[in-house]
C-alpha cells in the first residue's frame, strides 16, 4: 500500500502519523493564563532533547484557527509544569485532553488536587507520580500547519518515593501510560532486558 501525502488534507495525515508513531509518552501539563487560570492538558509529540541541562519538548498544535491554551500560557509566562501520568489517572489524562475556553481551569473540573511547585508559580498535581518544573527556552514552528515545538528546561523533578532505585526509575513501579491512535491508551506489557552494549559514556560524572 501506498499513500501519497500531497493527496491528503492535515487532518487524515494527522490520523495516519498518531497510529503509526505508537506507543507515544504523554506530557500531562500545566500552564497558568495570564488570569491565573491553571489549563491541565496532555501531549502526546513529547520527548526529552537534551540532558545537561534537561530540557523536553512537547509538540502544540491549534484548534481551529488558534493555538491550544498550553502554548499561549507558556509563552507569557514562561513556566509550565510537565507530568507523568500512571495508569491509575487515565481517564482523569483523557478527560483533560477535552476543549474548554480559557477561563475553564480543567484541575478543577477534575476535582485534582494541587501542591506549590519549588521554583516556578504554576502548580503541580499532587497525585502524579512525577512532576518536572519547566521553564520556557525555545519555540520552533513547523509545516502548514505550524504547529509549535516548544522547548522547556526542567529545574525541578519531583518523582514519588521510591520509583528510584540505584539513580534509575523503576519502570514498572512508575507504571506509566501511552498513547495510541484515537482515544486508545496502552500500558507497559512485556518488559524484555538483553544483554548491556558498549556505549561511549555522555559525560565523565
Amino acid at each position: 500500500m501506498q499513500i501519497d501525502p500531497a493527496d491528503l488534507g492535515a487532518e487524515r495525515i494527522y490520523r495516519l502519523m498518531t497510529g503509526i508513531v505508537v506507543p507515544r509518552p504523554i506530557a500531562w501539563v500545566t500552564s497558568l493564563s495570564g488570569k491565573g487560570v491553571l489549563n491541565l492538558a496532555p501531549f502526546s509529540a513529547f520527548t526529552f532533547v537534551s540532558q545537561k541541562p534537561p530540557m523536553l519538548a512537547i509538540s502544540v498544535g491549534r484548534k481551529g484557527g488558534d493555538y491550544k491554551d498550553t502554548a499561549h500560557n507558556i509563552l507569557d509566562t514562561g513556566e509550565y509544569v510537565i507530568h507523568i501520568a500512571d495508569t491509575a489517572l487515565m481517564n482523569a489524562v483523557h478527560e483533560s485532553s477535552v476543549e474548554h475556553p480559557p477561563e475553564v481551569s480543567e484541575v478543577e473540573l477534575l476535582d485534582l488536587a494541587t501542591l506549590p511547585s519549588d521554583r516556578i508559580k504554576v502548580p503541580r498535581l499532587a497525585v502524579a507520580p512525577v512532576a518536572m518544573e519547566c521553564v520556557f527556552r525555545q519555540c520552533l514552528e513547523f509545516g502548514e500547519a505550524r504547529s509549535r515545538l516548544i522547548v522547556g528546561e526542567v529545574v525541578m523533578f519531583h518523582i514519588r518515593d521510591g520509583l528510584v532505585s540505584n539513580g534509575k526509575v523503576e519502570t514498572e513501579a512508575l507504571d506509566p501510560i501511552a498513547r495510541i491512535g484515537g482515544p486508545r491508551y496502552a500500558r507497559l506489557g512485556e518488559i524484555v532486558t538483553l544483554h548491556t552494549v558498549f556505549q561511549t559514556p555522555k559525560s565523565t560524572d
